[in-house]
């Protein structure tokens, strides 16, 4: 299965397993699956750090996120990623939300997900699709 990794996924992945659902655990490490991730995500990363909403890495965070992006897709912004994030009925208007949702429907990828605006983006869209976490 094709996967999207939402920045908060990602991160947990990498440094708090525990908070991940535990059918995302099981999906995480399951090596038949490709895992992607938007550079959405990697800006969302740095901005977190530097507004002190998570916490540093102990090594440098470029050496961080070279590493924690291993074994990883890029799943490349594109233009139509833009216009489609745009297009997006979402109950709210984080942009980095919108062109992560606008990666999975682009790309025809699985987004994995506990945030409750993206699930419900998904019911209200039907143009990207979601790993519910139960």
């Amino acid at each position: 299965m094709k996967l999207l990794l939402d920045t908060h996924i990602w991160i947990w992945s990498k440094t708090a397993a525990t908070k991940l659902p535990a059918k995302f655990r099981k999906v995480l490490s399951d090596p038949d699956n490709e895992f992607c991730l938007s550079p959405v995500s990697v800006w969302e990363f740095y901005t977190l750090l530097r507004k002190g909403r998570i916490d540093s890495p102990s090594i440098p965070a470029p050496i961080w996120v070279e590493m924690a992006t291993a074994n990883m897709t890029e799943a490349y912004l594109t233009h139509a990623i833009a216009q489609t994030s745009c297009q997006l009925k979402l109950p709210q208007s984080d942009p980095a939300d919108r062109f992560i949702a606008a990666t999975a429907a682009e790309h025809d990828l699985t987004l994995l997900t506990v945030d409750k605006e993206l699930l419900a983006g998904a019911a209200l869209n039907h143009q990207y699709k979601v790993m519910k976490p139960r």
